[in-house]
């Protein structure tokens, strides 16, 4: 959804799709080279989750970020 130019992502579809893959926290964590409780923050919306860091996410599952995180509305 997008409030005053502002993209508002949605997590679910990660966790989602990170459960289907059976990755765990701890795997995605590995292969984006950060913490776990980054990756954990990240995922639960508790860090701001910027487009470089989506990238690398989409790529993990061979996908565009806006499939992932961009709310259809």
């Amino acid at each position: 959804m997008i409030k005053g130019g502002i993209v508002i992502y949605d997590t679910a579809k990660l966790k989602q799709m990170r459960i289907q893959k059976l990755y765990s926290i701890y795997d995605m964590a590995k292969k984006l080279n950060i913490t776990p409780a980054y990756y954990s923050m990240l995922e639960n919306k508790k860090r701001r989750l910027y487009y470089e860091m989506a990238v690398k996410i989409a790529m993990i599952f061979d996908t565009t970020p806006d499939k992932i995180f961009v709310d259809k509305f």
